[in-house]
């Protein structure tokens, strides 16, 4: 059990980020937190190491909150994939504080897939790969994916 408080404290913030970008609600995001541990520990014994582990725990959460979408009767996401982007940090200390909530509006107004690998890169810490496993596609499709819509976020933010 005490191995199961460890993966919990290193693992429970990545959680917590990539299902409050799917969720944007913050109760639903930590009651889904609290479920994925849960099914985890039930689990524990499938994990077979083949990926990481916050990984395997994001995949879990994925298909929660699919599960209380269909249970809630709302639409399913594409699986096509969430766009991330992260943030250099040097970009990251020059913005204001006002700055830096344009830019949140602005990653929030990205379309699905791009929010949510933007999400996963820069709040999350996902890498790449990561990101691709979780989502069900492949490392470069996660790199492209960020890539524009850095790209996209540069060119709203510079016409500004």
């Amino acid at each position: 059990m005490e191995d199961m408080e460890r993966i919990y404290q290193d693992h429970a913030q990545t959680v917590y980020k990539f299902l409050f970008a799917q969720t944007r609600d913050a109760d639903l995001a930590e009651e889904l937190t609290q479920e994925t541990f849960y099914q985890a520990v039930r689990s524990i014994g499938r994990f077979d190491g083949s990926c990481k582990m916050s990984v395997w725990l994001c995949q879990i959460a994925k298909h929660l909150w699919y599960q209380h979408l269909r249970r809630h009767r709302r639409e399913v996401p594409a699986e096509e994939g969430v766009f991330e982007i992260p943030l250099p940090s040097a970009e990251e200390e020059s913005l204001s504080n006002q700055g830096k909530m344009e830019l949140l509006r602005r990653i929030h107004d990205l379309p699905d897939p791009t929010r949510e690998v933007v999400y996963l890169r820069a709040f999350g810490g996902l890498s790449f790969r990561e990101i691709g496993a979780v989502l069900g596609r492949s490392e470069s499709w996660a790199r492209v994916t960020f890539y524009r819509g850095k790209e996209r976020l540069r060119g709203g933010l510079e016409h500004e």
